[in-house]
């Protein structure tokens, strides 16, 4: 009797082993992704964009602005969140190259505008970044405080351009010797 209840358990288990689990695809046994026709609409590559870079994802962000530019074609909305991912990632020439095209295409668009003045605060161009801030401001109305604090931040560095405000250490003299004196930061 326990060999008989062992042989068919033996034999069961050798019919459930050659049943289908659903482990590979249907496609023909591939295990590559599927191809043909997508299903369904692709979600827009600027509000995936926009999402990465919010997330501080910006190579990503960058590739889905890219994914909108071949969509979309280079609009004032792709030439500006190009211009600003390469912001992120301090490619800064590309960035001021992306986003002079962008204020080019439309005098009018505040967030391109700002930008640009980031990226001439950034490589040192503050008399022309203040212009580029008070364009924005005046294009914004005023209305946006980023854009006021980063005019104030350009028009600061015009008046006292060796001043970095990140450089608040406190320093120490230190005598080395025969009347020579070293001075120190202590952050």
């Amino acid at each position: 009797m326990a060999l008989r209840i062992t042989v068919l358990l033996f034999a069961a288990g050798l019919l459930a082993a050659c049943q289908p689990t659903g482990g590979l695809p249907a496609n023909g046994g591939s295990p590559f992704a599927p191809s043909g026709p997508a299903r369904g609409e692709a979600v827009d590559g600027l509000i995936v964009g926009h999402r990465l870079m919010a997330a501080g994802e910006y190579e990503l962000a960058l590739k889905a602005y890219y994914r909108a530019a071949a969509d979309r074609g280079m609009t004032i909305d792709t030439l500006s969140a190009l211009g600003s991912a390469n912001l992120r990632l301090g490619r800064l020439g590309q960035a001021e190259r992306l986003l002079r095209r962008a204020v080019k295409e439309d005098e009018t668009f505040v967030p391109a505008w700002n930008n640009l003045g980031v990226v001439l605060m950034e490589t040192g161009k503050y008399a022309e970044a203040s212009r580029v801030f008070r364009t924005a401001f005046a294009l914004d109305s005023g209305q946006t405080d980023s854009i006021r604090e980063n005019l104030r931040r350009a028009l600061a560095k015009i008046e006292e351009p060796s001043y970095d405000i990140s450089d608040t250490g406190e320093f120490s003299l230190v005598r080395r010797g025969n009347g020579q004196y070293l001075l120190l930061t202590t952050h």
